[in-house]
């Protein structure tokens, strides 16, 4: 009597093609967020924050939003990265997390004491990082329903 074992896959492997459109995610959050800053400085938004409880402000500079975009992009990535490894669900469970993500990110932005022009551009910045992670990392992976050769 032979048996016979069967395996099921829960998620295809990560191919260099995902790679490449995650890396352009990436790449896209940081790119549009400095190009989102550049052209609300050159429109005259001072981008200066000041913290509750402290007198002077802070000027938000490019390469800090640059870094900001590039760190948290990089934490989406890897995030679900882990969950592909080790959940049957991820891209639910990282559509959720990111969008917790997004909302909590306008927290600071109405704590700040700042410019109406400051915090729109930070929170249009915030949607622009979330806009392009959501739209790219999730359309790089499929669910584990599919053949791992289609």
């Amino acid at each position: 009597m032979t048996a016979t074992t069967t395996v099921q896959q829960t998620a295809r492997p990560v191919t260099s093609g995902s790679r490449r459109v995650r890396g352009f995610a990436v790449a896209t959050a940081v790119l549009s967020t400095s190009l989102l800053y550049l052209v609300a400085k050159a429109l005259g938004t001072d981008f200066k924050l000041t913290d509750p409880g402290k007198p002077e402000p802070h000027a938000l500079i490019l390469p800090e939003i640059a870094v900001f975009a590039l760190v948290f992009s990089l934490l989406g990535w890897g995030t679900l990265a882990l969950l592909e490894r080790f959940t049957r669900r991820p891209k639910v469970i990282w559509s959720v997390l990111a969008i917790a993500v997004l909302l909590l990110s306008f927290v600071p932005i109405g704590i700040e004491q700042a410019t109406v022009d400051t915090k729109v551009m930070l929170s249009v910045i915030h949607l622009a990082v979330a806009a392009a992670l959501v739209s790219m990392l999730r359309r790089t992976h499929r669910e584990g329903t599919e053949s791992p050769t289609s």
